[in-house]
C-alpha cells in the first residue's frame, strides 16, 4: 500500500513523480517553490518543528500539497534522522540566513557527503555572501535595492508605492527557486553531481529587469523619469481609466493596429485625434479618453471591448476574477479543502499537475513519511516514544 493508498490523497501525476523533496519548514518563497513541485507530482516532505500548532494550519494554501513530519533536529538523533532522510532524496530547501543550517548540522558539505546527487536547494533575500547577506530583509527592500521599485511610480514628484510582498517573494524568490532546482536536477541526473542552488530573492527581481535595461539600451526606456515611458502610466494606450460607476478599466492597445480598433469601437477615427506616436500629445489625449471613458459604466465598456483585439479589459477585485467567464472556462481558480486558490500552473499537456493533498498540521504524516522513507518500524517507534519526532492527527 502507497502512502497516497492510506492518506486517502490521490497518487502524484505530473512530471516529478518519484522525485523526493525535503523541503526544511519556513515561510514565503521556499514553501512556494515547494508547492510549484508538489503540484508538478514531487512527493515533497516538509520537516517541521515540534511544539504547539497555532492558526488554522490545514487551510494555509501555500502548504497543500505535502506531508509532514515534526522533528527535533536540535537533538542528535533528530538530526540523525533528517540525515538518513537525505541519503535517499533528491532536493533539500531551506531557508535559513547563511551559515545557519551549517551551524544546525545539515549544511551543504555534511548533505553532500552522504548524497552526491542531492539539489541543495537555499532561499534567501540578499543570497549567500555580499554585504547585506546577514541582514533581514523584506519584499520591498529587495524591490528598492534593484531599482525595480521605481518601475511602479505613477511620475518622478511621486514615491514609489509600497506593494504587496509578492514581486520578489514569489517571482524573484520562489519562482527562480524552482527554476534553479529543476535545472539542477536535471544535471544531477544527467551527471550524476548535484549542487548548491543560490536563490537571492534581489538577484532574481534583478533577472525581472532584464527588458527595462534591453530598452533602455535601445533608447526606448527612460530609467531616471519614472511615469513618463510608454508602459509605466504616461502613454495614453497603457493605463486604468475609471468608468461611470467608479470601476476601472485596463486599457493597454500598445500595438498601432490595436489602438486603431479601440479608436474604432468608440465611435471615432484616428484622423480626429491628435497624434499618440509624439509624447507631446499624450497628456491630451489620456484626458480625452478619460472623460469617454467616465460616460458609461464599467459593464457597458466590457461589452463593447470582449472579444476584440483593443486590449481593454476590466480591473477585477478577487471575487470578480474568480466568476469571470474566461477564468472560470479555464478553471484558473478551484475550491480545493474547502479554501478558493489559484490552480496549478503551468499547464503540462501530457503529465498535468494537480493538487493531490491538502496542507498537513505538523506532523500528521511523521510516521507514515519515516516508513516510506525506508526507516525500520523499530526504529520510527523508538523515535516517536522518545519525543524526537512528533505525531498528530492529520
Amino acid at each position: 500500500m502507497t502512502a497516497a493508498d492510506r492518506s486517502g490523497s490521490p497518487a502524484p501525476r505530473g512530471p516529478l513523480q518519484g522525485v523526493k523533496v525535503i523541503e526544511i519548514a519556513g515561510l514565503g518563497p521556499g514553501p512556494y517553490a515547494a508547492m510549484l513541485l508538489a503540484d508538478m507530482g514531487a512527493d515533497v516532505v516538509r520537516v517541521d518543528r515540534p511544539g504547539p500548532v497555532s492558526g488554522q494550519p490545514e487551510l494555509y494554501a501555500l502548504a497543500r500539497g505535502r506531508r509532514s513530519l515534526a522533528v527535533d533536529m536540535k537533538k542528535a538523533e533528530g538530526l540523525a534522522t533528517l540525515l538518513d532522510l537525505v541519503d535517499t532524496a533528491d532536493i533539500l530547501i531551506e531557508g535559513f540566513r547563511p551559515g545557519v543550517a551549517e551551524r544546525l548540522g545539515f549544511g551543504p558539505d555534511v548533505c553532500h557527503s552522504r548524497n552526491a546527487r542531492l539539489v541543495y536547494a537555499r532561499m534567501t533575500g540578499w543570497g549567500q555572501d555580499g554585504p547585506f547577506s546577514r541582514m533581514a530583509g523584506h519584499d520591498l527592500n529587495y524591490l528598492g535595492l534593484t531599482g525595480a521599485l521605481t518601475l511602479l511610480q505613477s511620475s518622478a514628484d511621486s514615491p514609489p508605492p509600497s506593494p504587496p510582498g509578492f514581486i520578489a517573494d514569489f517571482g524573484g524568490g520562489g519562482l527562480m527557486m524552482a527554476f534553479g532546482i529543476v535545472s539542477a536536477l536535471h544535471e544531477a541526473q544527467r551527471s550524476g553531481s548535484g549542487q548548491v542552488v543560490d536563490a537571492a530573492m534581489v538577484d532574481g527581481v534583478a533577472s525581472l529587469t532584464t527588458l527595462i535595461y534591453s530598452m533602455t539600451a535601445q533608447g526606448r526606456w527612460n530609467m531616471d523619469r519614472p511615469g513618463t515611458n510608454f508602459c509605466d502610466g504616461a502613454a495614453p494606450y497603457y493605463a486604468v481609466y475609471e468608468t461611470a460607476d467608479g470601476k476601472y478599466l485596463a486599457v493597454a492597445p500598445i500595438e498601432p493596429q490595436f489602438y486603431a480598433t479601440m479608436i474604432e469601437l468608440l465611435g471615432l477615427t484616428l484622423d480626429e485625434l491628435p497624434d499618440r506616436e509624439d509624447p507631446a500629445n499624450w497628456a491630451e489625449l489620456k484626458e480625452l479618453l478619460a472623460g469617454i471613458f467616465r460616460t458609461k459604466p464599467r459593464e457597458h465598456w466590457t461589452g463593447l471591448f470582449d472579444g476584440t483585439d483593443a486590449c481593454v479589459t476590466p480591473v477585477l477585485n478577487f471575487a470578480e476574477a474568480r466568476q469571470h467567464p474566461h477564468n472560470a472556462a479555464r478553471g484558473t481558480f478551484v475550491e480545493e479543502f474547502g479554501v478558493v486558490q489559484p490552480a496549478p500552473a503551468p499547464r503540462l499537456g501530457g503529465t498535468p499537475a494537480a493538487i493531490t493533498r491538502p496542507p498537513a498540521v505538523p506532523g500528521a504524516h511523521s510516521r507514515e513519511v519515516l516508513l516510506d522513507w525506508g526507516l525500520s518500524a523499530e526504529r520510527v517507534g523508538t523515535l516517536i516514544d522518545s519525543g524526537v519526532v512528533t505525531e498528530r492527527p492529520a
